[in-house]
């Protein structure tokens, strides 16, 4: 069988395995639709790539496709270990700096499309990589969970390419050693959004028709241990993993956040340190005929890890990769 060729980095601390060839052909114009295709068809070949043996549940995958538009450098696909990613800014920094290093790009700014749109991302030095975001938004504040085994949890929703749920006062120590207990924490606070119906929404600007999304990020937020920083947070992902880096998209959410209330201006910086002490910074622009929406733009780095094959063998037990109930 064909090997499937890929390229792994990592952004800040998490890790981007690219897909460069041996990938399936997808059906579909668009890379929505593409994308769609590749959850419906391919849920093996995901498996095969991002989870064990070949891989762990912390490891994004990307797979490059054709883009929409034939002036973009590439359409993109994000995945985990559960399925796949509206978008993933993090891997978008890991797809950058993996480009450059196959000699597909040099310095300067490219259009990359995504599921849920097209983002700008301009490669600088040193490997440091600003991502123009998808439109981002909070829809909810003040939400109040009666989380079990936690007690009452007060956050605010909000989209920045994935759905998050923000928590700012919640009691927690962010500490690496307790990074079991903060992952079960937001799984709990995950089941209580489940079960109080809560959802984020997106709305079709011109037929006014909503669609429901699972809230399937919990993000919390503390003081910083960096004195360069302006906070600190802890993720936790679809599938269960937290992330290494500030998250991208989560730290867009954030920004969302915070033009909201005020604190924080047009093109202003702020800081975002992780759990692991990796950082991403992030600024927004206004959109002046959409006051309730933001264009987030982070920047971060990634360094390559890793050029490598992944042979699959007929008579590999686990050759789609460990299924885990």
């Amino acid at each position: 069988m064909e090997p499937i060729r890929v390229i792994d980095s990592h952004s800040e601390g998490e890790p981007t395995r690219v897909v460069v060839s041996g990938g399936p052909t997808l059906r579909g114009e668009s890379v929505a639709e593409k994308a769609a295709d590749f959850r419906n068809r391919f849920d093996d070949f995901r498996r095969t790539v991002v989870c064990e043996p070949r891989g762990h549940d912390a490891l994004v995958g990307a797979l490059l496709v054709e883009p929409d538009d034939p002036s973009s450098e590439t359409g993109v696909i994000f995945f985990n270990n559960v399925g796949t990613l509206h978008m993933c800014v993090h891997g978008t920094i890991g797809v950058m700096v993996t480009l450059a290093h196959m000699g597909r790009i040099a310095r300067g700014s490219y259009t990359l499309d995504t599921p849920v749109g097209s983002v700008l991302a301009h490669l600088g030095e040193n490997g440091l990589v600003s991502v123009e975001n998808v439109p981002s938004f909070r829809q909810q504040t003040d939400v109040v969970l009666e989380v079990e085994g936690v007690g009452p949890v007060r956050g605010d929703v909000a989209w920045g390419g994935n759905w998050f749920f923000l928590v700012e006062d919640h009691g927690f120590e962010l500490a690496t050693t307790d990074i079991e207990l903060l992952r079960e924490r937001a799984v709990r606070i995950r089941w209580a959004l489940e079960a109080g119906a809560i959802h984020g929404v997106h709305r079709d600007s011109e037929t006014g028709e909503e669609t429901y999304h699972v809230i399937d990020h919990v993000e919390f937020f503390d003081a910083p241990t960096r004195s360069d920083c302006d906070s600190k947070n802890f993720v936790l992902c679809p599938g269960g993993e937290y992330d290494r880096s500030p998250c991208g998209t989560g730290l867009s959410a954030k920004l969302a956040c915070l033009a909201a209330d005020g604190q924080l201006g047009n093109g202003q910086p702020w800081v975002q340190e992780s759990i692991i002490g990796s950082r991403f910074t992030g600024r927004y622009r206004e959109v002046e005929e959409r006051p309730e929406v933001i264009i987030p733009t982070i920047t971060g780095g990634a360094w390559i890890t890793g050029n490598n094959e992944l042979h699959l063998d007929p008579d590999d037990p686990f050759i789609n990769g460990i299924v885990r109930s």
